[in-house]
């Protein structure tokens, strides 16, 4: 059985190096929309995640000592980013270049990996295809910024879908992280690929979900507010998991406010 989800890391990995090559050491420093991240920070992040997701199928034992570092770090000054800063050293273009490579090496092993392999994580531990799935949805949700910064659009393809299942998946836990109750039924979902499919999710029971896969995958990785999505969303239950959507661990976090995050001029 192949861990198909490799591929489409690999592919997301891919589709965000294109768009970096030929940048100077000083474009990878400019500062992007998100939290005032430049590019540089965003592969720092994502190398020290992709990492440590490699480290958590072949040795346990460093992937613990990371990740306690790491809670160590964000008890000590509510923010990760200097221990990812120290552990990641590479910075310019050494940095890209080793991230795209590691990912490489990594989506070609974890290819043959049983998906259903139970792995140590922060928190609960997960299977490699929800591994897999975390890393490519990481890499599309940062790399929205960067390609919001250098005013390009990415093609997307239907290899989003293992995006949007996790953003299904995590209906519940969106209502749980923003102390909300979690509705009885999700919202019935009828969304367009980028292929053209649609994509049907959830039952029918007045409340509803309609419009671009992309746009949908964007909100419940809070890279886009809702009001600047083709999405419509009817009945409350509706609206409120797409005021607090996050398919995403960790503490709640604020979706962005509307047009904050937007294509900028090239």
């Amino acid at each position: 059985m192949t861990l198909t989800q490799a591929d489409d890391f690999l592919t997301e990995s891919e589709v965000l190096h294109d768009a970096l090559s030929g940048l100077s050491d000083a474009d990878l420093r400019t500062q992007t929309q998100f939290k005032g991240w430049t590019i540089e920070d965003v592969l720092v992040h994502l190398h020290f995640w992709n990492t440590g997701a490699d480290l958590s199928a072949s040795d346990e034992a460093a992937f613990m000592a990371r990740m306690g570092g790491a809670m160590a770090s964000l008890k000590a000054t509510g923010s990760l980013r200097s221990y990812e800063n120290e552990t990641i050293p590479e910075r310019g273009a050494d940095l890209r270049d080793h991230w795209i490579e590691t990912a490489r090496d990594i989506a070609a092993r974890w290819r043959d990996m049983d998906p259903k392999a139970r792995l140590p994580w922060v928190g609960p531990s997960m299977s490699a295809r929800s591994s897999m799935t975390a890393r490519q949805m990481e890499t599309w949700a940062h790399g929205f910024e960067v390609f919001d910064l250098l005013g390009k659009v990415r093609a997307d393809s239907d290899r989003i879908k293992n995006i949007v299942i996790l953003g299904v998946n995590t209906f519940g836990w969106s209502h749980q992280v923003h102390s909300l109750q979690v509705p009885d039924a999700m919202p019935k979902l009828t969304l367009t690929a980028p292929s053209g499919d649609t994509w049907e999710f959830g039952d029918e029971g007045g409340n509803s979900i309609t419009g671009p896969a992309t746009d949908f995958a964007a909100v419940v990785t809070q890279t886009r507010a809702f009001a600047d999505t083709a999405l419509t969303a009817t009945g409350e239950v509706a609206q409120t998991w797409m005021a607090n959507a996050q398919c995403f661990a960790g503490p709640p976090e604020t979706p962005p406010a509307p047009g904050s995050r937007h294509k900028q001029e090239a």
